[in-house]
């Protein structure tokens, strides 16, 4: 039920995940945490957003978990009151009701069955706690100056994570899936994240041209026939071409939930 993740945990992938923060990716979550609360942080990657959240919750108990190892040996080097856990979502191993906050960050986009996951988060959630998740809406995402590559990169991205039976465009779904999965007392909204400077859209574009190249994204498009190496090639030339605009802009929407259980 978790598919083949699109984004895999290549070089590019981990550097651009390991940019985020508690600040820039869980700021709906931050005022409802209070010191000694324990927290599972699901789909955790390099780890830097769980670091954040256990320093506001210290001395609480944080755990961060992922399927598999490979993202886990960034977060292992980080200097956090954190325990990294290889676990899986659909089956946590953790006893009903014994978690104050289950997070997951850019996690349901990737599942098969996000209902599913959702409800296994619930149930180690403690009455009184927090189910909070934040994800991506891909369609929304929007850029200037105009480049037509970037618009066949966008497809092929909705194409492949559609391949692997994952839904891209999950923002929008958030509270839909939550109440699916028997949550009911639901804080909805969306945020945003912004590349606006040169240096922003150079790092962002350099990021993407060598995952449209070198990632899982590369090899899953390849293997599924989805593209060509010489397609991949035009399209992370795009994002260079995009990036070397004097001026220019990309937006990316993001839905969030705060369930309370």
């Amino acid at each position: 039920m978790t598919g083949d993740y699109s984004h895999g945990h290549h070089a590019s992938v981990l550097r651009s995940h390991a940019s985020r923060t508690a600040a820039s990716s869980a700021a709906y979550l931050l005022p409802h945490l209070r010191p000694g609360m324990s927290l599972l942080d699901v789909g955790c990657g390099p780890g830097t957003i769980t670091a954040d959240l256990a320093r506001v919750v210290a001395p609480g108990r944080v755990v961060g978990i992922e399927p598999v190892e490979a993202p886990l040996a960034a977060a292992r080097t980080l200097e956090a009151d954190v325990t990294w856990e290889v676990a899986d979502v659909y089956a946590l191993p953790y006893e009903d009701a014994s978690v104050d906050v289950v997070h997951a960050h850019q996690v349901l986009q990737h599942l098969t069955d996000p209902v599913a996951a959702l409800r296994e988060m619930r149930r180690v959630c403690r009455p009184g706690g927090l189910v909070a998740v934040r994800d991506a809406d891909y369609a929304s995402f929007t850029w200037a100056p105009a480049e037509p590559r970037l618009e066949g990169w966008l497809a092929l991205y909705h194409r492949l994570a559609r391949h692997n039976g994952a839904e891209p465009d999950a923002g929008r779904h958030l509270t839909t899936w939550c109440a699916a999965a028997g949550l009911t007392d639901l804080e909805g909204g969306a945020s945003a994240w912004s590349y606006v400077s040169s240096e922003d859209r150079a790092t962002w574009a350099d990021t993407w041209a060598h995952r449209v190249l070198e990632s899982s994204f590369a090899t899953q498009t390849l293997a599924a026939g989805l593209a060509t190496e010489t397609e991949l090639a035009e399209l992370a030339a795009g994002w260079r071409a995009w990036a070397a605009a004097p001026v220019g802009f990309f937006g990316m929407l993001h839905g969030e939930v705060l369930a309370h259980v």
